[in-house]
C-alpha cells in the first residue's frame, strides 16, 4: 500500500466549485490587494475566532515580524522563545534586532516549559514568543498572568493551532498578538503563501501599518514598514475553505484517537492537556528508533516527516545566541510525524498501525 504524508488535493477537490468561483470572480474584478475582499476575510477571520480585530498579513512569518514591531520590540530587547520550531519564529526576532532567548520545551509536550521560562525573566525581557507545537498551545491562562505580573508582550505562534481551543475558546483571542499561517500544508492552506494576525483594534492597526510599508495614509509613510500584504486570491481562496475546517479537523482527531490508542504500547506519546482541543496540524510520535522507523515505513510505502529535524538555535544562522536546551536537543533526534491527513481511509489507519508494530515486534 501506498500512503503519502499528506494530500493537498484532496481539499481542493472538496471544494472545488467554491475555490473555483472565488478565484474566478476575484480576477474579473481585477482588484488582487487590498480592498473590500481583504476586508472581508479580516472581518470573517475575526469572527471565526472570536477576536476584536484581524489584520491579514502575506505570510505567517510576516504576522510574526509586523507583531513584533507593531509591540514596540527594538534593537537588544529580550524574547524569550521556544527553539523547537520552524526557523521563522526565531527568524522573526532578529529580523527586527531583538534577542532570542531560548527556553527548553517540556518533555512530554514538546511546548515550552514554562517554569523555565519565568526563572528567565529580567529587566530587558519585552516579550514572550511562544508556539503551539503540532496544534496544542501551552497553558494560556499561566502565560497571560506571567505577561501582565511582568509588563510582557505575549505574542502567539499559531501557525498550527488554527481550529484548535483552549478551555472551549478557539485560538485567537487570549494572546496580545495571534500570528496564523495559511502555508499550503495546513489544515486550512491557501494556494501560496498567506497569513493573519488578530487581537486588539489598536494593535491590528499598528500591524496594517507595518504590512504596508509603513503607510498611515496614501501619500504618508510614518515607520518603516515591509511589502507584507495578503493578496486578494488568496484571501478568497481561504474563505472558500474555511466553512469545512471543522469537520477536517474532527476528522484529524478521530483518526489521532486510532492512533493512540494502538501505538501508545510501541512509542511514546505527546501528552495532550486536558484544557485543549488539539488541532493536530500533525501527528507526532517519538521513539529513540526514530531513524530506522522512517527507514522502515518507507519500505512499506508509508510517507512520513519531522517536525522538526534540528531546533532553531542550533542552526547555523542563530548560533550567535546558542545556550543549551537539552531537552529540545535530544527530542529532534527522536521525533516522527505519521500520516494524518483528514481524509485517510481506515484501512490506511490500519496499515500505518500494523507497520509501526511490525518495526518494534
Amino acid at each position: 500500500m501506498k500512503i503519502t504524508f499528506t494530500n493537498l488535493h484532496q481539499q481542493y477537490l472538496d471544494c472545488k466549485s467554491e475555490i473555483d468561483i472565488a478565484i474566478a470572480q476575484t480576477i474579473a474584478s481585477s482588484s488582487f490587494i487590498t480592498g473590500l475582499d481583504v476586508t472581508k476575510f479580516e472581518t470573517v477571520m475575526a469572527g471565526y475566532v472570536g477576536a476584536e480585530d484581524c489584520a491579514s498579513t502575506g505570510s505567517c512569518t510576516m504576522s510574526l515580524v509586523c507583531s513584533l514591531k507593531a509591540a514596540g520590540i527594538a534593537p537588544g530587547d529580550e524574547v524569550l522563545t521556544t527553539p523547537h520550531t520552524f526557523v521563522a519564529t526565531t527568524e522573526a526576532i532578529v529580523t527586527v534586532g531583538a534577542v532570542p532567548v531560548f527556553v527548553d520545551i517540556d518533555p512530554d509536550t514538546h511546548l515550552i516549559d514554562i517554569n523555565k521560562l519565568v526563572s528567565m525573566i529580567n529587566l530587558r525581557t519585552r516579550a514572550v514568543l511562544f508556539v503551539d507545537i503540532y496544534g496544542q498551545c501551552p497553558d494560556l491562562d499561566r502565560l497571560r498572568s506571567i505577561c501582565d505580573h511582568h509588563g510582557l508582550i505575549m505574542i502567539q505562534d499559531a501557525a498550527h493551532s488554527l481550529g484548535a481551543a483552549w478551555r472551549g475558546s478557539l485560538i485567537g483571542s487570549q494572546a496580545d498578538y495571534t500570528c496564523f499561517s495559511f502555508n499550503p500544508v495546513k489544515n486550512l492552506g491557501a494556494m501560496g503563501d498567506a497569513g493573519c494576525v488578530t487581537g486588539s483594534r489598536d494593535n491590528m492597526e499598528r500591524i496594517r501599518i507595518f504590512r504596508d510599508h509603513g503607510r498611515t495614509s496614501r501619500y504618508e509613510f510614518t515607520e518603516l514598514g515591509y511589502n507584507a500584504r495578503i493578496d486578494n486570491i488568496q484571501s478568497n481562496i481561504i474563505l472558500a475553505k474555511l466553512p469545512y475546517l471543522q469537520s477536517w479537523i474532527d476528522q484529524k482527531r478521530q483518526i489521532a484517537r486510532y492512533y493512540d490508542q494502538h501505538l501508545s504500547k510501541y512509542v511514546k506519546l505527546i501528552k495532550m492537556q486536558s484544557q485543549v482541543d488539539h488541532g493536530y496540524y500533525v501527528y507526532v510520535i517519538q521513539t529513540p528508533e526514530r531513524d530506522a522507523l522512517k527507514q522502515h515505513l518507507e519500505r512499506r510505502g508509508i510517507g512520513t516527516n519531522i517536525h522538526y529535524a534540528s531546533t532553531t538555535h542550533m542552526q547555523p544562522a542563530f548560533r550567535a545566541w546558542y545556550r543549551p536546551c537539552p531537552v529540545a536537543e535530544r527530542t529532534v533526534q527522536e521525533i516522527l510525524s505519521l500520516p494524518c491527513w483528514y481524509n485517510l481511509s481506515k484501512s490506511q489507519q490500519s496499515y500505518v498501525v500494523s507497520s509501526v508494530k511490525e518495526f518494534f515486534q
